[in-house]
C-alpha cells in the first residue's frame, strides 16, 4: 500500500510538472500566433508601400505576392492552431486525470483503491500530455517575405521576393598558408552581378574543436574587398609604454635610455599635448576593432619594471603559430637584450636571469660579450655581433631562434616547451633600439629551422 501511495505521489508530481510545461508552451504558441499576425502585417504593409509607386505596372504581380504571404500566414496559423488545440485538449485531459488521482488518494481506505490506482497509472501512461511535442511546428518569423524593390524597378517582369546572395565557397585548393601569411581564395556558387564587395571576418584561435562564439573574442573585420581573394599578413605588435622602466623613453617602436627618467618626462609632455600614448588607436584594417591578443594597459602610477631591470615588453601575446620580428640597436649602447618573456616576469628581474625569459644579450661595458641567457645560465656566442637581429618564435614547436637579420646566419636557438603565452621583450642601458614588426617569416629562416632543429644549439647547452 505504501509503495502504491509513493508511486501515486510521483505520478501527481510528474503530472503537475507536465501541466506547467504545457501551460508555458500554450502561452508560447499564443504569442507566436500574435507574432505571426504582427509580422505578416508588417511585411504586407512594406510590400504595399513598395507597390504604391509602381501600381500601374505591378498590380498583377502584387496580387500574386500578397497571395503568397496570405498562404504562408494561413499555413502557419493552421499549424499553430492545430497544435494549440491539441495542447489544450491534452491539458484538460491531464487536469481531469490529476483531479481523479487526488480524489483516489483521499479515499485510499476503500477496498477498490489498488484497482483505482492501477487505472490511474494506466491512464497516465496513455495520457496525450506525454505524447505531445512541445516544439512549435512552424516559426513565427516572416522575414523571408520581406521586399525591397529599389534595384528591381527596371526588372518588373522578373520580380520576386527579396533575393539573398549565396554564401561564398572557399577554394581550398587555391588558398595558401605560407611565410606567416594566409591567402584566402573564394568563389560564388552562382554568378551574381549585383555583388559590390565582400566582407571578411577573422580572429586568431589556437583551439582544437568547434569554432568559438563571436563573443568569446573580438573579431577583426575587413570591408570593401573587391576581389575574390585576400591575404592576411604577419605578426604585428607595438612596444607597451606602460610596461617600460622609468628610464626608457618609448615612442611607438623606438626606445631610448634616458638617465633623467625619460618615461616620466615623456608621459608628462604627451599629456600636456593631449597625445597620450595609451589613447592612440591601433592601426588596423579592422574598423578600429582591437586585436584579441592586445594586452590591457598597465597599472596606472606604477612602473612595470624598476631598479636595474631596464625592460619594456611588446603589447601583443604570442600563444601559437610562427612569428618573426627584427630589432636594430645603437652599436654604442652599453648593454642591450632582445628575447621573449612570460607575463609573470618580475618587475625587478632582468631578461635571461629567470626561468620566465629567454634572450640574446650584448654587453659593451668594460668588456665586450655576446651571450644567450635563460634561467641565469649563460652561453657565450662565437659570432660577430650584428647591428640588426632577427627573432623567430615557433610557439608550438618550442623554438626561439636568433639570426643575423642581414645574412640570416643562425646565432642561437633555444629549444624548450612554452607553458604560457609569451610577450616580445627588450632591454637597453645607455643606448637605444628600434623594432620592425609585421614581417613575414623569411623562407631562408624556415629552411634553416628545419635543418637546424636537431642541432646542439639549445638551452641545454647553457652553462
Amino acid at each position: 500500500m505504501e509503495e502504491q501511495r509513493e508511486a501515486l505521489r510521483k505520478i501527481i508530481t510528474t503530472l503537475a510538472m507536465k501541466n506547467e510545461e504545457i501551460q508555458s508552451f500554450i502561452y508560447s504558441l499564443k504569442q507566436m500566433l500574435l507574432n505571426v499576425e504582427a509580422n505578416s502585417t508588417k511585411v504586407q504593409e512594406d510590400l504595399e508601400a513598395e507597390f504604391q509607386s509602381l501600381f500601374s505596372v505591378l498590380e498583377e504581380l502584387k496580387e500574386g505576392m500578397l497571395m503568397k504571404i496570405k498562404q504562408d500566414r494561413a499555413s502557419r496559423t493552421y499549424e499553430l492552431q492545430n497544435q494549440l488545440a491539441a495542447c489544450t485538449r491534452a491539458l484538460e485531459s491531464s487536469e481531469e486525470l490529476l483531479e481523479t488521482a487526488n480524489q483516489t488518494l483521499q479515499a485510499m481506505d476503500r477496498e477498490d483503491f489498488p484497482q483505482a490506482a492501477k487505472q490511474i497509472k494506466d491512464g497516465v501512461t496513455m495520457a496525450p500530455a506525454f505524447r505531445l511535442s512541445l516544439k512549435a511546428k512552424v516559426s513565427d518569423n516572416m522575414s523571408h517575405l520581406m521586399v525591397d524593390f529599389a534595384q528591381e524597378r527596371q526588372m518588373l517582369q522578373a520580380l520576386k521576393f527579396l533575393p539573398v546572395p549565396s554564401a561564398p565557397v572557399i577554394d581550398l585548393a587555391e588558398s595558401l598558408v605560407a611565410d606567416n601569411c594566409v591567402t584566402l581564395v573564394w568563389r560564388m556558387p552562382d554568378e551574381d552581378s549585383k555583388i559590390d564587395h565582400y566582407v571578411l571576418e577573422y580572429r586568431r584561435t589556437n583551439f582544437e574543436g568547434p569554432p568559438r562564439l563571436k563573443e568569446d573574442q573580438p573579431w577583426m573585420v575587413i570591408e570593401g574587398i573587391r576581389q575574390t581573394e585576400y591575404t592576411l599578413t604577419a605578426f604585428m605588435f607595438r612596444l607597451d609604454a606602460s610596461t617600460s622602466h622609468q628610464n626608457l623613453r618609448v615612442d611607438d617602436l623606438s626606445v631610448e635610455w634616458d638617465a633623467m627618467g625619460g618615461k616620466v618626462q615623456d608621459i608628462k609632455a604627451r599629456e600636456k599635448d593631449g597625445k597620450g600614448r595609451t589613447a592612440s588607436p591601433i592601426n588596423s584594417p579592422a574598423r578600429g576593432t582591437p586585436s584579441p591578443k592586445r594586452m590591457p594597459s598597465g597599472r596606472g602610477g606604477r612602473d612595470r619594471f624598476t631598479a636595474e631591470s631596464y625592460t619594456v615588453l611588446g603589447d601583443t601575446l604570442i600563444d601559437g603559430g610562427e612569428h618573426y620580428w627584427e630589432v636594430r640597436y645603437e652599436p654604442d649602447s652599453k648593454a642591450f637584450g632582445v628575447g621573449v618573456a612570460y607575463r609573470s616576469l618580475g618587475r625587478f628581474e632582468q631578461l635571461g636571469k629567470t626561468a620566465a625569459s629567454w634572450c640574446l644579450h650584448v654587453n659593451n661595458w668594460l668588456q665586450v660579450s655576446f651571450t644567450a641567457k635563460h634561467a641565469n645560465k649563460v652561453k657565450v656566442l662565437d659570432a660577430p655581433v650584428p647591428d640588426c637581429l632577427g627573432v623567430h618564435c615557433d610557439f608550438h614547436q618550442g623554438l626561439l631562434s636568433f639570426y643575423n637579420a642581414r645574412t640570416k646566419q643562425v646565432l642561437h636557438t633555444f629549444k624548450t616547451r612554452f607553458t604560457q603565452p609569451l610577450l616580445p621583450a627588450f632591454t637597453v642601458w645607455c643606448g637605444s633600439f628600434q623594432v620592425t614588426t609585421g614581417l613575414q617569416v623569411p623562407s631562408s629562416v624556415r629552411c634553416l629551422q628545419k635543418r637546424g632543429s636537431a642541432t646542439s644549439s639549445s638551452n641545454t647547452s647553457l652553462t
